[in-house]
């Protein structure tokens, strides 16, 4: 049996079961050897689980989405332009579209998560 229709206070609908996702579920990706990432999108955003296997590099790259992100767990080396930062748990970054940025894996499994505007449609 389906759930039914809410109206929220800004005019929109949806079954309320599309207001919670179960861990795991999602669009599953391998997008570079030792990098996984699972995705969930809404109307306007993405967002992205990404497990980084110890010495895993997402190499340079850029995309007209805006994108930001927290770590989770374990450490990575970012480069965002020109400029390089390892981050750990609860570190926060921000990408403007179009800016070219790469991502190493240290020594350990790594978690962040990563938030995407518009959606990517490349990895739904």
């Amino acid at each position: 049996m389906s759930e039914p229709d809410r109206q929220h206070e800004s005019g929109a609908s949806a079954a309320v079961g599309d207001y919670f996702v179960p861990a795991g579920s999602g669009s599953r990706h391998v997008i570079f050897p030792g990098v996984e990432i699972r995705t969930t999108a809404g109307r306007q955003l993405m967002l992205s689980v990404v497990k980084f296997e110890p010495g895993s590099v997402v190499p340079d790259h850029s995309h007209p989405h805006e994108q930001m992100g927290m770590m989770i767990s374990g450490r990575l080396e970012f480069t965002v332009a020109d400029t390089t930062r390892v981050l750990g748990p609860g570190d926060i970054w921000r990408i403007p579209g179009g800016v070219v940025h790469s991502v190493r894996a240290l020594e350990e499994p790594a978690v962040a998560l990563d938030v995407f505007h518009p959606i990517r449609e490349d990895y739904l």
